[in-house]
């Protein structure tokens, strides 16, 4: 999701008494947008349903101006969510442990290991490191507020400080949003190196076989250049916010979708181009979301030590890899070292040799990679906020979410920052995240390996 407004609803909601007269669309994305979300961080983070209204659904574009008119439900004995607008436009979210929340439908059965726990929090060494921390989740008096959730720090692989928001653990999964396409690269890469899949080969997709789209490759894919018509302006009546929150086989809907550009020629992002490679993954590993459970927790999460990691689906078993996945920022944090380290875990090849490198190759003339974010370009880029980080090496890589979700991954620092959080100010996003990047430059500089 880009971190701009979700919903331009002002025009429509100023009649929210008079439901019938307004567009459909964005009442049942909004109802959607409510019932998904609060489901997810309810029942897989163990949030206060009425923290996550306020923190993330409240302040969201112009849904608060709906007011009373907007209703959730939550039922925890058959495990649900549900929302509606003044009555109409009905949405539901379903929970199952292990799989998450799945909108409109019981989500898919897939393996579901017992939690485990986390060490206690490290508390910094050095009033240099507390002083990075104080910045992160230094809070804003008025709103919009910043609602930092998580900060982790890594240095040479080791964690060096952390601090977590009250309600808060090193064991709680918290929510990627678009950072979860990063970890979508991952699993792709690691597809690669088997030898599976080739980044430079034709989508597999059968809808394309006949027209000018079966030209588009995976390649494109990742780095957002596929030149479908998927507008993703999150107004609530943009392709991208039906595709997310109303229909219910995701993927094929972003699959029907015309080419707007020629493949390759234009970047444009959008959720459809990862939730496309998320149905080609859920194919390439055995063709439903058991198989593409199993697949990322022996390849990826679990040689990594990432804990607690959740995969949401939509009904049809392919996983929501555009923006739905849930972790505690410490496996996020081990996630981006995967990049720092050239792929490596403990010894073992995870992703193939170079492929960090290949996701921090700049697309066309912005700031994007495939599947990361660069700070290579200079300036602004989408959303009116800047590219990337101006006191960053150029080596810097990272994976962004919307709502102010960073992994920053500085390779010649050998530095990893995690910030998760409900950001509604640029504060925590880049601007803000720049001086603390800032400051944990200063602070770790010269520490031993």
């Amino acid at each position: 999701m880009r971190p701009t407004r979700l919903l331009s609803l002002a025009l429509f909601v100023q009649l929210a008494g008079c439901t019938w007269l307004l567009p459909a669309q964005p009442q049942q994305v909004a109802s959607g947008f409510t019932s998904h979300l609060i489901c997810s961080e309810a029942f897989v983070s163990g949030l206060d349903p009425a923290r996550v209204y306020a923190e993330r659904i409240a302040p969201t574009g112009s849904m608060w101006l709906l007011g009373d008119a907007l209703h959730y439900r939550v039922d925890r004995e058959r495990q649900l969510v549900a929302a509606d607008v003044a009555g109409h436009y009905p949405n539901t979210a379903y929970y199952r442990p292990g799989s998450g929340c799945t909108l409109g439908a019981i989500p898919p059965q897939v393996d579901n290991p017992p939690a485990t726990s986390a060490d206690a929090v490290l508390v910094p060494a050095t009033p240099a490191l507390a002083h990075v921390l104080d910045l992160a989740f230094a809070e804003r008096t008025q709103p919009p507020h910043i609602a930092t959730h998580a900060v982790v720090i890594m240095k040479n692989g080791r964690i060096v400080a952390e601090r977590y928001a009250p309600g808060i653990g090193p064991d709680t999964p918290l929510l990627g949003f678009s950072a979860s396409k990063s970890v979508t690269n991952a699993l792709f890469g690691i597809l690669v190196r088997q030898g599976t899949l080739s980044v430079q080969q034709p989508a597999p997709l059968s809808e394309w076989q006949h027209d000018g789209r079966s030209a588009i490759t995976i390649d494109q894919l990742l780095r957002q250049t596929s030149g479908l018509d998927l507008p993703q302006t999150n107004s609530g009546f943009d392709a991208t916010s039906r595709m997310s929150f109303i229909e219910r086989d995701m993927a094929g809907f972003a699959a029907s979708r015309p080419l707007a550009h020629a493949p390759g020629s234009h970047w444009d992002y959008t959720d459809g181009n990862y939730l496309l490679l998320s149905r080609i993954l859920r194919d390439a590993a055995g063709g439903d979301a058991a198989a593409v459970h199993r697949f990322a927790d022996r390849e990826l999460f679990g040689p990594l030590g990432m804990r607690n990691v959740t995969m949401e689906f939509d009904p049809t078993g392919t996983p929501s890899g555009a923006a739905f996945m849930l972790m505690p920022a410490r496996s996020w944090a081990r996630f981006g070292q995967l990049y720092l380290d050239d792929g490596m875990a403990n010894g073992q090849r995870i992703l193939p040799e170079g492929w960090a490198r290949y996701s921090a190759s700049r697309t066309l003339d912005t700031g994007y990679g495939a599947g990361f974010w660069t700070n290579q370009a200079d300036g602004d880029g989408p959303w009116g906020l800047p590219w990337g980080f101006p006191s960053a090496p150029r080596d810097t890589l990272f994976a962004m979410g919307y709502m102010g979700q960073f992994v920053i991954v500085m390779p010649s620092e050998k530095l990893v920052i995690v910030r998760l959080g409900a950001a509604h100010h640029p504060d925590g996003l880049q601007p803000g995240m720049d001086r603390v990047i800032a400051a944990a430059i200063s602070a770790t500089r010269g520490q031993a390996n």
